[in-house]
């Protein structure tokens, strides 16, 4: 099974730079509104005119399809087991922005059979091929399955709050990443900062912090606001980017997501000459994990 393990997570990193991105967005603990950020990032995106994909990743406790207001009948889940076709699963949101929907009862990709396999290494060839970004909503903390997933993509965008101990959940979650695989690319962002101050001060605690003790460089995409308009487009089931595009947060978000962009832009060409080097430091991993 770790051959079928190797062969996805070689599959998905070997594609990225040539055709769409993979971002996993993370949080160290739940309650910080990941899954709200990641909705109206890929919102904002596709209303740039982007092909945009989000793949909800909490599995058993996914919420997309919610905070779109949709009602889906299939998943992810129903995908793998051979029970739909790829097309059956995928939903459309605003700005033709599409979702997959998170099922239930997947744990870790070395408990899944061969055939599961090849139907998620198929599916994320088809979405590299159609899509510019493709956004993995992953669940709150490290998990097995997580962790799995996480080894395969090389963009990870970490979302904390001001709390104490959101920025300690955020720094452990970035410590454990980037001891597997140094090479990541990580991106920070505290959400629902009560002031500007706040937020850099978050960031940059965060990055300071990986400077120090890890020696490890990342990327600050700047800070969310806390906005009444949250809660309100949560209850009408709307994002708020698409609801209230004049609020404070939905001007902030257009300016991170601009961000984003543009850093990419300036690294692809490095991004690029690192691919190699991770390839060879991850056949190394699981050959020992064969052992």
């Amino acid at each position: 099974m770790r051959d079928q393990a190797e062969t996805l997570r070689l599959k998905m990193l070997g594609q990225q730079g040539e055709l769409g991105r993979a971002i996993a967005v993370v949080s160290g603990k739940g309650g910080v509104g990941k899954s709200n950020f990641t909705i109206n990032f890929a919102t904002t995106l596709a209303n740039r005119g982007k092909k945009v994909l989000i793949v909800d990743m909490d599995i058993g406790m996914g919420n997309i399809n919610i905070l779109i207001g949709k009602n889906v009948s299939n998943s992810l889940k129903d995908y793998l087991d051979g029970n739909k076709v790829l097309e059956e699963v995928i939903f459309e949101g605003p700005y033709g922005l599409k979702y997959i929907a998170g099922g239930s009862g997947l744990s870790s990709v070395l408990e899944w059979s061969e055939a599961m396999f090849e139907r998620l290494v198929y599916g994320f060839e088809q979405f590299q091929k159609n899509f510019d970004y493709i956004l993995f909503d992953m669940g709150a903390g490290a998990t097995s399955w997580s962790l799995d997933l996480l080894a395969s993509i090389n963009e990870i965008i970490v979302v904390s709050t001001a709390e104490p101990t959101s920025i300690t959940d955020a720094y452990s979650m970035m410590k454990y990443i980037h001891l597997r695989d140094a090479d990541k690319q990580l991106y920070i962002l505290c959400n629902r900062a009560f002031s500007k101050e706040e937020g850099i001060e978050t960031t940059e605690r965060l990055r300071l912090t990986m400077k120090r003790f890890l020696e490890k460089e990342v990327t600050v995409l700047g800070s969310l606001p806390e906005d009444s308009v949250v809660r309100k487009a949560v209850r009408e089931q709307v994002p708020f980017s698409l609801a209230y595009p004049d609020a404070l947060i939905s001007k902030t978000l257009q300016l991170i997501v601009a961000r984003f962009i543009e850093h990419r832009a300036e690294e692809v060409h490095a991004h690029d000459q690192s691919a190699g080097k991770f390839l060879t430091k991850l056949r190394s991993i699981f050959s020992k994990g064969r052992d």
